[in-house]
């Protein structure tokens, strides 16, 4: 029988709270840009479902999920998946309104990602994941001659969304952004609760952490070279502008047919099944429902391993509180772990929903965990 909303909202809030309270050992600890960290062996990055506590259907597939993958579905059963994904410190999507894209991203010509992965400049903080992605771009992106279309992005872990980023400002987006960003790896520090009213009828409380607060502010000297003067130094206004992500968890599937047909096959297929779960939970987004909460679910581009399609990652956000069960007051977090997942099939959905969204926790982790982090315990799957 389905557990109430109620009961797995306040496992989840609890689950949180317990993420704060970690402490992993210092052993095996490794040294990263944003401080140490440890690589948790297998089986101790994230915990796995327990029938005494998560109910003895925890570990069974969906019963009711009619949507299957094609008869002659194959993928790679065999080799072990934890541990072998390259470790990342951001992620950027870039919204391109599309499902599948040239085979190498960065040879779509005048994009962002061409610019990003080819462009010569580099972030300082880590390796920077960067995916494709079937976000909308602004509705006058097509106004604009190509290669100077300005779109939208969302990074990760931070749940920023940087608005009107063309190819040309991709130096600035990651001198600015990027290398200012919290990482998989940077402690997490999740706020206090609101304090009560004081006696004079007013608010103690601090207020909501801002995403942008990270970064510096749009306004700084660049060097302009014209064909009679000197360098000189001069102001520029960035275009950009921030906000935060309003979902608390999203879900990235691969569907780059390009890559592999397969992905192409199963991203459609997860997506209706997700939300045919998130749905009577309250919890689907669809990309212009903007309400605070719920799950955003994007198609991206190659993420490595389609042999052990489908893969898909959760980011799941920290500070969550009230807000995300009815309340009117909310933290804006970040992303507290990135869980990345593979060989997922429909009949694995409900369980993702239920337990890997919603609480962090892992159905198959022998079978579909290929890694991942959680900032609050300090691990990393490299």
């Amino acid at each position: 029988m389905p557990r109430p909303i109620s009961l797995m909202y306040t496992n989840f809030l609890r689950r949180s709270t317990a993420l704060l309270k970690s402490n992993p050992s210092a052993s095996d600890a490794t040294q990263l840009p944003n401080g140490t960290v440890t690589t948790a062996p297998e089986g101790a990055l994230f915990p796995k479902v327990d029938p005494s506590i998560d109910g003895e259907d925890c570990e069974h597939d969906c019963q009711d999920c009619s949507i299957k993958y094609p008869p002659k579905w194959s993928i790679d059963e065999e080799e072990e998946l934890y541990g072998h994904v390259k470790g990342w410190s951001t992620h950027l999507l870039v919204a391109t309104g599309k499902t599948d894209w040239s085979r190498d991203v960065e040879d779509e010509k005048g994009s962002v990602m061409e610019v990003v992965v080819k462009g010569g400049v580099k972030p300082n903080n880590g390796r920077l994941m960067l995916s494709a992605s079937n976000m909308p771009p602004p509705k006058d992106h097509h106004d604009f001659p190509k290669g100077e279309r300005p779109t939208t992005v969302l990074l990760l872990p931070s749940f920023t969304i940087i608005d009107n980023v063309t190819p040309a400002s991709v130096p600035e987006l990651i001198h600015h952004f990027i290398d200012n960003a919290p990482t998989t790896t940077t402690p997490l520090h999740l706020p206090s609760p609101p304090s009560k009213p004081t006696t004079n009828g007013t608010s103690s409380e601090p207020p909501p952490i801002d995403s942008a607060a990270h970064f510096p502010p749009l306004v700084e000297p660049i060097t302009i070279v014209t064909p009679s003067k000197s360098p000189v130094k001069a102001p520029i206004s960035h275009p950009f502008s921030t906000r935060p992500c309003p979902h608390l968890a999203i879900i990235l599937l691969c569907s780059q047919k390009t890559r592999d047909a397969r992905c192409g096959q199963s991203a459609p297929l997860l997506r209706r099944e997700l939300e045919r779960q998130l749905r009577p939970l309250g919890l689907y987004r669809d990309f212009h429902d903007e309400r605070p909460g719920g799950v955003g679910i994007y198609f991206i581009s190659h993420v490595g391993g389609h042999k052990f399609a489908a893969n898909v990652m959760v980011y799941r956000r920290g500070g969550i509180d009230e807000k995300n069960t009815g309340g009117e007051d909310s933290w804006v977090g970040e992303a507290t772990q990135g869980i990345w997942l593979a060989r997922v099939r429909p009949e694995d959905c409900e369980g993702i929903v239920k337990f890997t969204v919603l609480e962090g926790k892992v159905v198959k982790p022998e079978r579909q965990l290929r890694g991942g982090f959680d900032r609050a315990k300090g691990l990393v799957s490299w």
